[in-house]
């Protein structure tokens, strides 16, 4: 866009020069013509096609002109304002960012198979391992990759707990033929 707006400056700016060796009386008429034109094209153009560099050209000839010399413009004072505003606003704002940027695909595996070879690790130790091996993931992305894969928080993603295990083991041998019987005897042993 820097380039056709510089060629269109360069063209506006060596008409203006030649204006310059022309007469008075030439001058007036080629303005009358050229108002001419513009009523046939406003007739049978609803709304003319800009492109950005004349839509630039246009916002920076308005800050030169009088207000009451803009009625000359195919375009209302009102669009005028509004493209100098995106204009300047262009000019002092960054580039938008929407959001974080994305995971990557190798990322997001790592995650879920650290995940599902330690159940015990929670978010915080997922991103301080991916951390060492020189992944910088937050602990909220790991809970947010976590949760779209359908594995929970540390409490559910395990299988059994200490507790549970315990008790299965014991259901476990006391059903089998060959238990020993753990407990303390109170009856002292004969020899």
């Amino acid at each position: 866009m820097f380039w056709p707006f510089c060629y269109l400056v360069l063209r506006r700016v060596l008409q203006l020069a030649a204006l310059r060796f022309r007469s008075d009386e030439f001058k007036e008429l080629e303005i009358v013509v050229l108002r001419h034109e513009l009523a046939v094209l406003r007739r049978q153009l609803p709304r003319p096609e800009l492109s950005p560099p004349d839509r630039v050209f246009l916002a920076a000839a308005s800050r030169l002109l009088p207000r009451e010399r803009w009625r000359s413009f195919v375009v209302t004072p009102t669009t005028l304002l509004r493209w100098h505003r995106r204009l300047v606003a262009r000019h002092w704002t960054y580039p938008h960012r929407v959001g974080r940027p994305a995971v990557g695909g190798e990322t997001r595996d790592l995650v879920l198979r650290l995940a599902r070879e330690n159940p015990r690790w929670g978010y915080q130790r997922i991103a301080g391992e991916l951390r060492g091996l020189g992944f910088t993931v937050s602990a909220s992305t790991v809970r947010n990759l976590l949760g779209r894969a359908g594995l929970g928080p540390v409490g559910q993603r395990l299988g059994l707990s200490w507790r549970e295990f315990v008790r299965a083991l014991r259901v476990l041998a006391s059903a089998t033929p060959l238990s020993v019987d753990t407990r303390a005897r109170t009856e002292p042993r004969v020899r």
